[in-house]
């Protein structure tokens, strides 16, 4: 697969040139239409679970981009995160993980990252832009995972009530502050045109929030932004879109 090319966002060393632009989604989607063996080091190879907001992040990445690639599922329940071979991959014992071209890529932010960089898909072209972006993936990091520990509390593990006083708001705020940065008209988080990185990572962070009874119509803004995401080609939610079993996805 062809680098994509840009002052300080490259992969190879050596290459130089122009920002990525979407067209470089295209390219590079068509360098790895090909890569159909699992044991192709080209072949992108994502682990996760289809619980996970994590997981859902690069799944959604991939599925709107239209890569082909191989989804290694992870039984959280049972703790395959926790096995030896597992841990062998990704040694925090969490979900996802990234294998391509030899390398390991972990976290999911970290993961979005990578991946804009390496398939040219949902990356800014201007270089602000980019930087802009991955503020958010860090921002989302630290505030938006609020939203998804009032999930996880709701659902998997019952806590203090007094937990659940503390993170909550925190949680509210959250989707506030993105609900406001959205209320100045704008369609995307970074970009007007078009989507990145940062409206995968925040909205796959936030994906699960009714589990958490946080409904997503106290937002107007936000929600406009969430079915925008949701009218793109290729979208789907986390229970139809991540298998429970690994599969292979031929890209389109």
């Amino acid at each position: 697969m062809p680098a994509r090319r840009g002052a300080g966002w490259r992969l190879d060393p050596g290459s130089c040139g122009a920002a990525p632009s979407r067209a470089a989604c295209a390219a590079g989607r068509k360098a790895m239409v090909n890569t159909a063996d699992a044991g192709d080091p080209e072949r992108l190879v994502l682990f996760g679970s289809f619980t996970s907001s994590s997981s859902y992040k690069p799944m959604l990445f991939l599925a709107l981009s239209g890569l082909p690639f191989s989804f290694r599922t992870v039984n959280l329940k049972n703790g395959v995160q926790k096995s030896p071979d597992y841990l062998a991959v990704n040694r925090y014992g969490q979900v996802p993980a990234l294998r391509h071209r030899g390398l390991t890529v972990v976290q999911s932010n970290v993961i979005l990252d990578y991946l804009a960089r390496a398939t040219g898909c949902f990356e800014e072209a201007a270089e602000q832009a980019r930087w802009t972006a991955r503020e958010w993936l860090s921002w989302e990091s630290d505030a938006i995972t609020n939203v998804a520990k009032v999930r996880h509390y709701s659902r998997f593990r019952a806590v203090d009530p007094a937990v659940m006083s503390y993170f909550r708001p925190l949680a509210e705020a959250a989707l506030g502050f993105v609900d406001t940065a959205l209320a100045d008209g704008r369609d995307w988080l970074v970009d007007g045109d078009a989507p990145s990185i940062a409206d995968i990572g925040c909205w796959g962070r936030m994906v699960f929030m009714a589990e958490g009874g946080l409904e997503i119509a106290r937002w107007p803004h936000l929600q406009r932004w969430a079915a925008r995401l949701q009218a793109l080609p290729g979208f789907a939610l986390p229970y139809d879109l991540i298998p429970k079993k690994d599969t292979e996805f031929a890209g389109r």
